[in-house]
């Protein structure tokens, strides 16, 4: 069946509860890019970005805009049937770019599950599970207040909690990571997430200075060179997350022996076809990983839920999603949900979710149709 239109929806998200600080950045709403994807028989597909502000990473609201529509007319007309047939098309219309490529990479998945009756994550090579864990990430935060909100994520079920740390102080990122560790011990696997915003001597000071606290170490560096030089004088596992930029970044990372684990972006990779490759080869070194994106609603939760899903669970850090600092659902009949630390993987076919669409605004882009 060939694509008749894609439409471009943009949909403002503010953040719950106030800022989101990182070491990089403090955020107040993240602007989200929604894609429809309709057939010549009227089934339509979604797929969604969501960059966390033009500061976290090289990618920006507008910019996945405006790479989609380089893409989009290249693609009306087209048969759905080839995924490869439909990422070549989209190489040969915009270089790079791939967190706009994945927006339309996901819709075109979420189309084929509900064409063939099955859902994505069978799609992705099948569920091993119903329910994935999730984890909690804080935000760069007085270490006392850290400590409660981890205590509070605790007992609400998360097996994992991130703990952000970085452009503040060394002696503030040093008591964060004590008093968490003091309030919930072992009940949560902790990662300490500094989001390049170490050099490689504070993130040397910081491992001597929490040696006896088991954590991961997660991007602790702006770039891969930084994250290579601490192998081998760090006694925390590292894990790369922000220089994973593309598979290449990846099998370097995997060849070189630079990270430990992974967390994973959905839509930094290009979407979830790419994610598949990373997935294998995580799985070839038994690399554990997470399977996230930066933000959004429903459909990316859904996107990343259902890759979680087809991961070996011994090698999985969980999945990220914004719900607990955004409000509202796009899809309120089938939203996506944190329940005790864990998420149901939709059942339905394709991604299981819609967004209804009077809590969208009128399209910002259409191409065909």
């Amino acid at each position: 069946m060939r694509i008749e239109s894609i439409k471009v929806y943009q949909m403002l998200l503010p953040v719950k509860g106030g800022a989101y600080r990182m070491a990089s950045d403090t955020v107040q709403a993240l602007d989200s890019t929604l894609v429809e994807v309709t057939t010549e028989d009227g089934l339509s597909g979604w797929g969604e970005t969501c960059p966390v502000g033009p500061v976290y990473q090289p990618q920006h609201a507008l910019g996945a805009r405006a790479a989609i529509a380089e893409i989009a007319p290249g693609l009306v007309g087209e048969d759905t049937a080839s995924m490869r047939r439909l990422a070549k098309r989209m190489d040969e219309r915009l270089n790079g770019h791939n967190y706009a490529k994945a927006a339309l990479d996901i819709a075109l998945l979420d189309l084929t599950g509900q064409r063939l009756g099955i859902p994505v994550s069978t799609l992705l090579g099948g569920a091993l599970t119903d329910r994935v864990p999730s984890y909690y990430s804080t935000i760069v935060g007085a270490p006392d207040e850290t400590a409660r909100v981890a205590v509070d994520k605790v007992k609400a079920g998360y097996p994992r909690l991130q703990i952000k740390i970085g452009g503040r102080d060394l002696e503030q990122d040093v008591a964060t990571v004590h008093k968490v560790w003091e309030a919930v011990g072992f009940k949560a696997r902790i990662a300490v997430d500094a989001n390049r915003g170490l050099t490689a001597a504070a993130a040397l000071h910081i491992d001597r200075l929490c040696q006896g606290i088991p954590f991961v170490f997660e991007q602790p560096c702006n770039t891969m060179e930084e994250v290579a030089s601490l192998k081998g004088r760090v006694t925390h596992p590292v894990y790369l997350d922000e220089n994973t930029e593309d598979l290449n970044a990846v099998l370097r990372a995997v060849s070189s022996g630079i990270a430990d684990g992974f967390g994973l972006k959905v839509t930094r990779l290009g979407g979830l076809t790419n994610m598949v490759t990373v997935r294998d080869l995580c799985a070839i070194r038994s690399l554990p990983h997470s399977c996230d994106d930066a933000w959004g609603g429903d459909v990316i939760a859904a996107a990343c839920v259902h890759l979680a899903a087809t991961v070996e669970p011994r090698r999985f850090e969980g999945t990220w999603i914004a719900q607990e600092y955004i409000e509202g659902h796009t899809d309120p009949v089938n939203p996506i949900v944190i329940e005790n630390g864990h998420i149901r993987v939709p059942q339905m076919p394709g991604l299981g979710v819609k967004p209804e669409r009077s809590r969208l605004k009128a399209p910002v882009a259409i191409f065909g149709g």
